[in-house]
């Protein structure tokens, strides 16, 4: 059936067969016998790295439950720009990792 597809597609548009998709989007698409697996891992590697946190301590959640944040006048002003850029980076990090939209939203806010 794949190959009806692809021949039609083939005599219809300009276009080649370039095997099976390894990366999409910022996504890592590993196809293998026992399932398609995605990851965004080098996507995120590439963000720690953009805003000089690849030497961050690792945990498991997060943010803790019922922390709320609030502006604080005294403290260093940020860049919007550099905020914007960080938090954008972010939100599509959550297309895969649904377990930091939460903490997202919090910073994006």
């Amino acid at each position: 059936m794949f190959g009806e597809i692809n021949e039609v597609m083939t005599k219809e548009f300009e276009m080649t067969n370039i095997g099976f998709m390894a990366y999409y989007l910022g996504i890592e698409v590993n196809q293998r016998e026992d399932g398609i697996f995605i990851s965004q891992e080098g996507y995120a590697r590439e963000i720690l790295k953009k805003f000089k946190m690849d030497n961050s301590k690792l945990i498991n959640i997060p943010v803790e439950y019922g922390v709320k944040l609030s502006k604080h006048d005294e403290e260093e002003k940020v860049d919007p720009t550099f905020f914007k850029s960080l938090v954008g980076s972010l939100r599509y990090l959550t297309c895969i990792r649904l377990n930091i939209l939460y903490v997202v939203r919090l910073v994006s806010h």
